[in-house]
């Protein structure tokens, strides 16, 4: 995949026909002729000599089903991720949630 950058406007040049199918059905999931389009949003970190992958949320669409790890919440309390600022509720002995690849923050 190409990108190319000019000044406001980013540009995707798919290289494979398996790039422009994705890219094609990226466009039909933010495109959206009768209401409002949906945005990329950037979440975690992208930093190429550490790992080589940049990732985005649609906005507007639900999200699929929260990790847990091993580790379980001592007290009821409300968890966080500083990254893409997503609140979760968790009962006293839930495993806790992770979200943009680590384990979400206890607010309480």
């Amino acid at each position: 995949m190409k990108i190319t950058i000019d000044k406001n406007v980013v540009e995707f040049v798919p290289e494979t026909p398996a790039e422009t199918q994705d890219l094609e059905t990226l466009w039909r999931i933010t495109v959206d002729c009768l209401n409002d389009n949906k945005r990329l949003s950037p979440i975690g970190e992208f930093i190429p000599v550490k790992n080589n992958l940049a990732r985005f949320v649609i906005e507007g669409l639900p999200g699929g089903v929260t990790q847990r790890v091993a580790e379980t919440a001592h007290t009821d309390a409300t968890y966080y991720c500083a990254t893409c600022n997503k609140y979760m509720k968790v009962a006293k002995g839930e495993g806790l949630p992770t979200c943009c690849g680590k384990v979400m923050e206890n607010m309480d």
